[in-house]
């Protein structure tokens, strides 16, 4: 049996569905705005702030690498390599989701169900039932769920099983070096009351970042501290929708970032400045800069590889319970920034 054709509107449907995708999806700025915009509008879809956040939290990656610490532990033939493995995987979740929630937007301002178009833009089989359910039943959290299953497992064969990933990443010194001293976490900015004068952060840690199954359970576990707090995720939000996503982490905690390099003394040697949550006295603050204005646009390779939905048990991956973990809070972060500050001055006086 075979497809019946797609009508002229459909096909102009996909075409403008694609050519809005490939706009927003020119950068880490650009896709967090595009998530942002789309949850504003959309607020049933709670993926679309999670996936706004964590992308926030992916840009900051991205700048660590051009930041005060980790060109000071890795050469550029490592930075390189992570940069393309940050943004790569960026890219593709963006390339698959953004067409998927773009359809969405027309079945709700039409009420047709187009669901028969996700499989021309791409998506796995996997989601079919699960938007279709929705159109009929919206269950956000479910859908959220099926979401972050489905993502993972798209960069999944696409990237992180990829050979370069495999040798050029996870089996470098470099990672293991900032899987143990770096900010390997994912933030949640917001401020606790109107009167702070100062964001608080909660959170998790990333860790085993390889696997796919814990990757999985961390976008499950993100989901249900973003969301179980009516008033924090109000908090939160206020935050996403005042402070724009730069790339720097002087976006939430300006008191000790700044886009802005300081001038360097004649004395090379790395000196301390984080004291808790503060800057030591007398020092500069650390530097976190822009993301536009470190990295360049990159033109993406097609994304390849087939459907990646082959067995069944990923369904139940859906519907089970989150491990309970605890958050990162301010002082948590901050000790997480003290240890990486020795781990810098340690490395540093060794070369």
């Amino acid at each position: 049996m075979t497809n019946e054709p797609l009508t002229l509107h459909k096909q102009d449907l996909l075409a403008h569905i694609r050519h809005q995708t490939a706009l927003a999806n020119r950068n880490n700025i650009s896709r967090t705005q595009a998530y942002l915009e789309f949850y504003q509008q959309h607020k049933e879809i709670h993926w679309a702030l999670l996936a706004h956040l964590v992308s926030r939290n992916g840009g900051w990656n991205m700048t660590d690498l051009k930041g005060e610490w980790l060109p000071l532990l890795m050469d550029e033939h490592a930075i390189q390599p992570f940069f393309w493995f940050l943004e790569r995987s960026n890219w593709l979740i963006f390339h698959d989701a953004y067409p998927q929630l773009l359809l969405y937007k027309e079945m709700k301002r039409t009420g047709a169900d187009l669901t028969s178009l996700l499989g021309s833009l791409g998506v796995s089989i996997f989601m079919h039932n699960y938007w279709k359910e929705f159109l009929m039943n919206p269950d956000s959290a479910r859908l959220t769920r099926a979401l972050i299953v489905n993502e993972q497992q798209y960069i999944e064969q696409r990237v992180v099983q990829k050979p370069f990933t495999l040798n050029r990443i996870f089996s470098t010194y470099a990672f293991m070096t900032q899987s143990v001293l770096s900010l390997s976490q994912v933030l949640f900015p917001y401020k606790a009351h109107p009167t702070d004068r100062r964001i608080s952060v909660t959170g998790l840690g990333v860790e085993h970042f390889p696997k796919v199954t814990e990757r999985i359970m961390l976008g499950k576990t993100l989901y249900k501290l973003l969301f179980e707090d009516r008033f924090r995720l109000e908090k939160i939000h206020a935050f996403t929708t005042r402070i724009p996503h730069t790339g720097s982490r002087a976006d939430y905690w300006p008191h000790l970032f700044s886009p802005r390099k300081s001038m360097q003394s004649a004395d090379q040697s790395y000196h301390m400045r984080v004291d808790g949550q503060n800057l030591r006295e007398g020092m500069s603050k650390l530097y976190s800069p822009a993301l536009l204005a470190v990295w360049e646009n990159i033109d993406h390779a097609p994304a390849d590889g087939v459907d990646w939905y082959r067995d069944e048990k990923w369904h139940t991956m859906v519907n089970e319970e989150v491990t309970d973990l605890s958050p990162i809070d301010n002082e948590s972060y901050a000790r997480t920034l003290h240890w990486m500050e020795y781990g810098v001055k340690w490395v540093t006086t060794l070369t």
